[in-house]
């Protein structure tokens, strides 16, 4: 069982709230039998995890990936573009650390889909399915949605004393709601991601979070010293009914996983050296990328980066959703702060570096989409506003071949023009570099077969 006072007292080194856990694991009795029903099928994608960064609010194409320089004015970028690695690949001159890793990734510029609002297209572009009952801004995630696809990946791949998938910092969700789209939905609590926060304005619980008595929170040494004894009074409990019918297993998969030294290592972000934290940027948006790179070191199977930025007042801002203006800059000027290009092109850079010196890109696969992208033209406040009819991605690892764009937009990056890329494809070229086809079937609470999504994996990629 647990080495306890070892182990409490070294958590707290992370703090209370950053490894939040008992409820971990824990799942209804309508989701006992959910590995027998569900069918895998595999595909020959050999990537053992994968990092979504999630560009929540909806990526500019053409003032990143997508450079349209003999657009006209009002249409083009305000910023210049620059060759890269791969001679005739371009990108944004606010990504010059990104530009030295082209040859690792596939530019996809022709995703799209037919939303120009943020929560159905979330959800859409990470479940890969429609529901018209998801509008704006009420769409708070319940157990009829399709799963997200860190649980589609959690409820096929396992693994040891960790969680199958992680969303960090948080969710996403603003105004009391966490958008649908998020977490398991209809398979289960069992696969819901790991989440270490809430989403910001909600006073929704994290999934598989351990809430320490009020009284606990008011000092850190009280809040180590509850913990500790919270997490002792369970071991009790289990060494006296380890084998009576009514242990709950997932609470003991819980614990065991807070006393895995694994599972400790990886959310110690402080164990860093500390060029290594410099490199990707001492920031929530660098060390989240950083994280990411630990918990799949680790063994997680998909950890979620959802990119946001919470003000000063504790507003939730989706800062990628660059309208302008915003905290006095204005659109142009927002992708130009911390909370965009500059931490992005950072944490992404770094993290290609040590994927590729440690040999764990091959089996690492990397996605970085938003749900939809940016209006050819810009508005009177210099930004860009919702346009899922085109939007640029990147894939990198887990078996893409690098240098190449796949796809084309037209003269304004607004429409595909070759080889347009739906949000279902998207997710089935995930699952295919995982090694799950897109044909393998989940069940719902009815017991209905789902395929995993209606897309086609873009095979030309690997």
């Amino acid at each position: 069982m647990l080495h306890r006072r070892d182990a409490m007292l070294r958590l707290g080194q992370i703090g209370a709230g950053a490894l939040t856990l008992p409820g971990l694991l824990r799942t209804e009795n309508a989701f006992s039998a959910e590995r027998r029903q569900h069918q895998l099928l595999k595909s020959d994608g050999q990537a053992k995890s994968c990092i979504l960064i999630y560009l929540w609010g909806g990526p500019p194409q053409q003032d990143m990936w997508d450079m349209k320089p003999d657009a006209p004015e009002g249409v083009r970028s305000q910023f210049k573009s620059i060759s890269t690695v791969v001679p005739g690949i371009s990108v944004c001159d606010q990504m010059p650390l990104f530009a030295r890793h082209t040859d690792k990734t596939a530019i996809i510029r022709s995703f799209t889909h037919d939303s120009n609002i943020h929560e159905p297209s979330v959800y859409r572009t990470l479940t890969g399915k429609t529901d018209p009952t998801k509008v704006m801004p009420r769409n708070a995630r319940n157990r009829s949605d399709f799963p997200t696809v860190g649980s589609v990946v959690s409820s096929f791949l396992t693994t040891d004393n960790m969680p199958g998938c992680v969303t960090i910092p948080r969710p996403i969700g603003h105004d009391g709601v966490t958008y649908s789209g998020t977490y398991a939905g209809f398979l289960g609590a069992k696969n819901d991601p790991m989440e270490t926060e809430n989403a910001g304005e909600t006073k929704e619980s994290p999934t598989h979070s351990l809430t320490l008595p009020d009284g606990l929170q008011m000092a850190r040494v009280q809040a180590r010293q509850g913990l500790l004894q919270l997490i002792e009074e369970q071991d009790r409990r289990f060494q006296t009914v380890r084998h009576a019918q009514s242990m709950d297993s997932f609470r003991e998969q819980a614990v065991s996983m807070l006393s895995s030294s694994r599972a400790k290592a990886a959310f110690n972000i402080n164990s860093e050296d500390p060029k290594v934290r410099d490199r990707y940027g001492r920031n929530e948006w660098g060390e989240a990328i950083l994280m990411a790179r630990r918990l799949v070191e680790a063994g997680v199977r998909l950890v979620t980066i959802s990119w946001m930025y919470i003000q000063k007042g504790g507003n939730v801002a989706n800062v990628w959703d660059n309208h302008g203006p915003f905290e006095g800059k204005n659109g142009t000027e927002m992708l130009q702060q911390v909370y965009c290009l500059p931490s992005l092109d950072q944490g992404y850079s770094a993290l290609m570096e040590d994927l590729s010196n440690t040999g764990l890109l091959d089996e690492t696969l990397v996605a970085m989409y938003g749900e939809f992208g940016r209006t050819p033209k810009l508005n009177k406040a210099n930004g860009r506003d919702h346009w899922g009819a085109c939007q640029s991605a990147v894939l990198a690892g887990g078996g893409i071949r690098g240098g190449q764009v796949y796809g084309a937009s037209d003269a304004e990056a607004a429409y595909p023009k070759a080889n347009p890329v739906s949000p279902e494809d998207m997710l089935a070229t995930m699952y295919h570099a995982l090694g799950i086809s897109p044909d393998s079937l989940i069940h719902d609470q009815l017991d209905r077969p789902h395929r995993l999504v209606e897309g086609r994996p873009l095979i030309e990629l690997f």
